[in-house]
């Protein structure tokens, strides 16, 4: 038995090194994301940093509705409450094409 739970607690079986919320957020610093919002708008670009209220800084911003781009931005700052969720962005889809 002792075996098989030290082999639980060191993740035998897990896949990559992100293991909670906390750590995925800080792993995305510097890199491309999508943040979707409440009202259904998309900002993508580079995650400069963020907090613990989910308030966002991002570079060179994109803002997609219906998945048509509207606006370009350098910086831009999102407020936490109106985050759906955040995802990391592989490619943009013209990309994959």
């Amino acid at each position: 038995h002792a075996a098989t739970a030290r082999e639980m607690s060191t993740g035998g079986g897990g896949g990559g090194a992100v293991k909670t919320p906390s750590d995925f957020l800080k792993s995305i610093r510097g890199r491309p994301v999508v943040v979707k919002l409440n009202s259904g708008v998309d900002y993508r670009g580079i995650l400069a940093c963020l907090d613990g209220y989910m308030n966002i800084a991002m570079e060179q911003t994109e803002e997609y509705v219906n998945g048509q781009l509207k606006n370009k931005y350098g910086d831009a700052f999102i407020r936490g409450n109106n985050v759906l969720y955040i995802s990391t962005s592989k490619r943009t889809l013209t990309d994959d094409a």
